[in-house]
């Protein structure tokens, strides 16, 4: 499957709250600081019940589902505590002080699309 790279922002005006959601191309996007201070993005919808965990809470080193609490690893996307299936993840980097993040060409599926208000 082929990818393309996303420019997003400047490293500086990411929120100090931790997390960004941004629509790349079609994508729903959450990225994150880690707590090494790295960039990490995961599609931004639990593997649970579709919900967007743009809406939840981060705290060490996870993102909470704002619907059921489910929890995902920052820095991989697996699931902690739960049996549900991990997240999508997608590489991020920083180049001349931009943040930018690789999704596919091709557009979400169904079963990619969080339940959206």
């Amino acid at each position: 499957m082929s990818t393309t790279w996303h420019d997003l922002l400047p490293e500086a005006d990411f929120p100090a709250e931790g997390k960004l959601a941004a629509r790349v191309a079609g994508w729903h996007v959450l990225v994150l600081r880690a707590d090494d201070g790295s960039f990490r993005a995961v599609n931004d919808r639990c593997t649970h019940q579709a919900a967007q965990l743009s809406g939840g809470r981060v705290r060490r080193g996870a993102v909470m589902c704002p619907l059921h609490g489910a929890r995902f690893e920052v820095l991989t996307g697996k699931c902690l505590g739960a049996a549900y299936p991990d997240l999508r993840t997608f590489a991020v980097r920083v180049e001349g002080g931009r943040i930018a993040v690789e999704v596919p060409d091709a557009p979400p599926g169904p079963r990619e699309m969080p339940v959206t208000s």
